[in-house]
């Protein structure tokens, strides 16, 4: 596997920039930065180049950790796991309509990482805020199909991270940042459920795991947060490629671009110091590299 080539940043300063994906249909890069409360969409110029793009954002009601789209044409609407819980949310016209909010009866706890599966459910994991993040229940991961409510699937998380599934979806990927352990488990497609947990990968201590994607390999390409680089790891773990990157604190992954072969990475300028930012310009941007790999469509919700 080719390591992947520089090609521009998006000079956006982002806060805790957040679940980047990018829109098959549309040739848009959305983003989430989730501390300043803003969405972003980069709608790519008609060059086809990466940096000829023109830039929007919304602010968002409250902090948005994660989304997925919705079909349709007209306004972009989305499904969202704000920082209370789901909701119904089209940002041309500010219209959040709220579906549930499974942990509100806990403070400490927010929503975090999340993704829509190919079965076009919605999944988001919560994450221990405030306080220890490994005593007591813990966080837990969540399913919105729209029929049945919120289901809690998974229990006992510090920080839920990274979801992501196999091309076959027989495999489902699931970080616990806040233990710095990376799990794989096999996934039933059509209940949704998860069994035969088993460690994936181990992060360096003082690294998490944070956001991550699948190619059409197989590969699941992670970003290590804290440790300032992307790494690519086969299906039984291995490290296939290792990308530095110019930040300490890569926070998700998207392949994307017109062929779906641009890594799009979003980062974070939180907690770093000023003489940290200053060995740090890119920090808080969007990096964009060419892979030689290609990225799987997202899966849009169908709840």
């Amino acid at each position: 596997m080719r390591q992947p080539q520089w090609l521009c940043s998006l000079p956006v300063h982002n806060t805790l920039g957040e679940n980047v994906l990018w829109h098959p249909h549309r040739a848009e890069l959305w983003w989430t930065d989730i501390h300043s409360r803003r969405l972003y969409r980069y709608a790519l110029g008609s060059g086809a180049e990466p940096a000829s793009g023109t830039l929007t954002h919304w602010q968002t009601p409250e902090r948005l950790a994660a989304f997925g789209f919705v079909p349709g044409d007209g306004a972009q609407t989305l499904i969202a796991a704000f920082d209370r819980g789901f909701a119904l949310y089209t940002p041309d016209t500010a219209e959040c309509h709220w579906l549930a909010q499974p942990e509100a009866h806990l403070p400490n706890h927010r929503f975090n990482d999340g993704k829509v599966d190919r079965q076009g459910r919605f999944w988001a994991g919560t994450m221990v805020e405030r306080g220890d993040p490994l005593v007591g229940e813990g966080a837990a991961l969540y399913c919105w199909s729209g029929a049945s409510g919120a289901q809690r699937h998974l229990q006992g998380l510090g920080v839920s991270n990274g979801l992501s599934w196999s091309p076959d979806s027989r495999t489902a990927y699931l970080s616990d940042s806040a233990r710095g352990v990376y799990y794989a488990y096999d996934f039933d497609a059509p209940s949704g459920r998860f069994s035969n947990r088993r460690v994936l990968a181990l992060a360096p201590e003082g690294v998490g795991h944070d956001g991550a994607c699948v190619d059409t390999q197989g590969n699941l390409w992670s970003a290590h947060f804290g440790g300032g680089r992307v790494v690519c790891y086969a299906p039984d773990g291995e490290e296939r490629l290792v990308l530095d990157v110019p930040v300490s604190q890569p926070t998700c992954v998207a392949l994307g671009g017109p062929d779906l072969s641009w890594l799009c990475i979003t980062t974070a300028r939180e907690n770093l110091s000023e003489s940290q930012l200053a060995k740090e310009p890119e920090a808080g941007n969007v990096l964009i590299y060419q892979t030689g790999a290609k990225g799987l469509p997202v899966d849009f919700f169908r709840g």
